[in-house]
């Protein structure tokens, strides 16, 4: 029921447009009795309104308020957000922030660049091949021997570009090169053309990295002055703290 409502709201987010019963259930693939429970649900918790007779259904307002409210009291992202601004500001390129959360990390913030060319991440969004992307190498980084071990022996590191780290061994020297440097590298190994660089700090005992991200022909040169801007910006975060 809990996944099903919110396959609902995504649903509206992705067609922006006013949906009917019928719609709803041939989008989602549901039958229409559970469809109709979950509709009939959200439009007595006023979270739908139907515009007219068979006029079809539309969210309201009211969900917008609550992540509104949410938002403006995550304590997280009030606190990096500032921090954050200042390294684009400086560098000019696409700045995430992810949590880390054992083998999985969600997107928090994502601030864009002026450039026109910019690399994008959607917030709520989890990683995706850890073994290709400097965030997800900063999260393999957190694992002790037994756990990198399992992961390993799990995972099929699939090749994405001919960069891409698929041997074992290699991803291994990898990860613990960037351990002792205190910063991770995914040069064209998740996308023709991307560079991204990513640290860590951690708050309250969590795990966060940050990430810039652009394209290879405007990062790469100016990759030593990112990865002292980002271990810099690292370390300040880390030192001020938040209240849990």
């Amino acid at each position: 029921m809990v996944a099903r409502t919110v396959d609902f709201l995504e649903l509206f987010a992705a067609q922006k447009r006013p949906l009917s019963q019928t719609e709803i259930a041939r989008l989602l693939d549901i039958p229409p009795s559970s469809c109709h429970d979950v509709l009939r649900a959200l439009l007595e918790r006023g979270y739908l309104y139907e515009l007219t007779a068979r006029g079809g259904y539309y969210p309201t307002l009211r969900l917008f308020k609550i992540a509104k409210a949410i938002a403006d009291h995550d304590s997280v992202v009030l606190r990096a957000d500032e921090p954050l601004r200042k390294l684009r500001d400086q560098i000019d390129e696409s700045i995430l922030l992810s949590k880390v959360n054992g083998l999985a990390a969600a997107y928090l913030l994502s601030i864009e660049p002026s450039h026109p060319l910019r690399f994008l991440a959607t917030v709520g969004e989890n990683l995706s091949s850890l073994h290709a992307t400097s965030a997800g190498k900063a999260l393999l980084g957190t694992l002790d021997p037994v756990a990198l071990d399992e992961f390993l022996s799990s995972s099929k590191l699939q090749a994405f570009t001919t960069r891409t780290l698929v041997s074992k061994a290699a991803l291994r020297n990898d990860l613990a090169a960037g351990n002792e440097r205190g910063w991770y590298l995914n040069d064209e190994e998740s996308q023709i053309g991307v560079t991204t660089i990513s640290s860590r700090f951690k708050w309250a005992a969590g795990v966060f990295v940050v990430t810039i991200a652009g394209p290879k022909s405007r990062l790469q040169p100016k990759l030593k002055q990112a990865i002292e801007l980002l271990m810099r910006a690292c370390k300040s975060l880390e030192s001020v703290g938040i209240s849990p």
